[in-house]
């Protein structure tokens, strides 16, 4: 073979394989892609998110969604990306009120109601970081960017972080499933009273 020929059949060979590589690479995205989709749309849903189902509706097997994502936490925690508003969108209603009660009123009941669209995908989320501390993804701190900005106006002195511990224990997923699953309150008398609790925390601290 000379060498034109063998120059031309190296750089065809090289073009070949620069062809399979690309293709396999833009397939995985698309399954990639097709995985996440699919987890997105159960989670609007809020259904029970489990691999098995969101495997059924991307069309691919349960395998292969393991292959993506090591577990459904690590897969819940891409998808809920871009779910939830910033907290600037969230409180954009109570952006001009100076009450900080109003505010943190506002921003629980915010929290909860989203709680309550994907209670499907919380619950998922939150079993799967208790029974398997440290080993995946942490937990989306939502509550956190929503009472910071809730008392942002207010400055940030030493009562105040005192403040955000006790609303982190009732503006939370945690205080909303209490209240429905062992109290037995309905989705909204469960959002009321831990909005309530909220106020109340907030009005206690700063007459304090």
């Amino acid at each position: 073979m000379s060498l034109g020929l063998l120059l031309r059949y190296g750089s065809s060979r090289d073009a070949r394989t620069d062809e399979i590589i690309g293709g396999r690479a833009n397939q995985k995205t698309r399954t990639r892609r097709a995985i996440i989709d699919a987890c997105r749309e159960l989670v609007r849903t809020g259904a029970d998110v489990t691999m098995p189902e969101v495997a059924r509706r991307a069309l691919v097997s349960e395998a292969t969604a393991y292959r993506y994502f090591p577990d459904l936490t690590s897969l819940l925690a891409e998808t809920i990306e871009g779910l939830w508003s910033s907290p600037a969108e969230a409180l954009a209603p109570v952006a001009s009120s100076a009450d900080p009660v109003e505010r943190v009123r506002f921003a629980c009941e915010f929290l909860l109601r989203g709680v309550l669209s994907y209670q499907g995908a919380v619950r998922a989320m939150i079993s799967g970081t208790i029974t398997r501390p440290g080993s995946g993804p942490a937990r989306p701190g939502i509550r956190f960017g929503l009472i910071d900005g809730a008392l942002a106006p207010f400055g940030d002195g030493r009562e105040l972080a005192q403040l955000r511990r006790d609303l982190a224990v009732v503006v939370s997923a945690e205080a909303f499933f209490t209240l429905t699953d062992l109290c037995g309150l309905s989705p909204d008398e469960a959002i009321a009273s831990a909005a309530q609790t909220a106020a109340t925390l907030t009005a206690a601290a700063f007459q304090d």
